[in-house]
């Protein structure tokens, strides 16, 4: 995908940088594939069409972590300042084979992680291109996520009612709790271990089952949420909620 991505951006492209589970070494194989590649200007017209064509072609080859890549084109200018609403990146999701507009990694979350952890598959290292982000920003952040979200989440529960959301929501949160607490972000493991070890005891087992979701997320996102756990989790995320508004921020 570098090598491609090189050859069609030209002198556009930057660098190329996995993040996530894979930067901070706490994946396994049922993690997806988190990167960015940054680029020197917006991306427009044939070089989208050949990107899209290029991602199309390596989602089909006989490898499993190719159906399981999931990252942003980045302009390092953008890449350099805080977020703003509604601006969107060219985005592959996991399990797609398309690229989409999407605010998805366009977060202070991801740029602490590409800057603290981003390993250079190509180009200079991360932290010459991401400013540092302050703690207390990315706290509050995360805590606008979680409360947003929840307000969503506990709006239209039905919409979230299967396997795969019904684990991803409380991981989640356990990951966003902690990150909370400590100002860094780690992985979804670390937050489900922290979590089992300092939030109410009671959690635990609802946590362990999450965690059990995560193969197959293409299966299970069709298949609905147990029915005790469902109601389990909108639970904890009142619970987050909660427990988030006494932190200082």
């Amino acid at each position: 995908m570098v090598e491609s991505a090189q050859s069609i951006l030209g002198g556009n492209f930057i660098g190329a940088y996995l993040q996530g589970s894979f930067a901070v070494g706490d994946f396994d194989h049922h993690s997806d594939v988190d990167w960015i590649i940054v680029t020197h200007q917006e991306l427009f017209g044939d070089r989208v069409q050949a990107l899209q064509g290029m991602h199309e072609r390596i989602f089909n080859l006989d490898c499993a972590w190719a159906q399981h890549l999931e990252g942003s084109y980045f302009p390092k200018d953008l890449l350099r300042r805080p977020p703003v609403p509604d601006e969107r990146l060219w985005y592959l999701d996991n399990g797609s084979r398309e690229l989409i507009r999407s605010e998805h990694c366009n977060t202070l979350v991801v740029r602490w992680q590409l800057r603290e952890h981003g390993i250079a598959l190509a180009g200079p290292p991360a932290r010459t291109l991401v400013d540092p982000v302050p703690a207390g920003a990315l706290r509050q952040e995360i805590y606008a996520v979680m409360h947003d979200w929840g307000r969503e989440i506990l709006a239209d529960p039905e919409h979230f009612n299967n396997c795969f959301y019904q684990g991803f929501i409380v991981l989640s949160y356990c990951r966003m709790l902690h990150s909370l607490h400590t100002g860094e972000v780690r992985s979804k493991r670390s937050g489900a271990e922290w979590a089992k070890a300092n939030l109410d005891p009671s959690w635990a087992g609802l946590i362990d089952r999450a965690w059990d979701t995560r193969p197959n997320p293409e299966v299970s996102v069709r298949q609905p949420a147990d029915p005790g756990d469902m109601t389990s989790t909108l639970e904890f995320v009142h619970y987050a909620i909660k427990a988030s508004e006494l932190i200082p921020i």
